[in-house]
């Protein structure tokens, strides 16, 4: 189901013009933006960091309530 659910989204996106995670990630990059990965998540989903961006910060919600508080702009994804 997440191949077919991913393709479409990826489909529907193209089709109404909006970027790409490659093209969005490219202007976070350019932009100098902050990424944070939870890291609770990340072992609760027996997920590796290999199959994440490079960039990012593994961290805890200990970590990241007072950096998004301190923040201009914080989007939580």
């Amino acid at each position: 189901f997440e191949k077919v659910a991913t393709s479409l989204m990826k489909k529907t996106f193209k089709n109404k013009g909006v970027a790409t995670v490659e093209e969005l990630r490219e202007l976070c990059l350019e932009a100098e933006v902050k990424m944070y990965a939870c890291q609770m998540t990340v072992d609760v989903f027996g997920f590796d960091s290999s199959e994440f961006i490079d960039g990012l910060d593994y961290v805890g919600a200990t970590y990241f309530m007072p950096v998004a508080r301190e923040s201009d702009v914080c989007l939580f994804i």
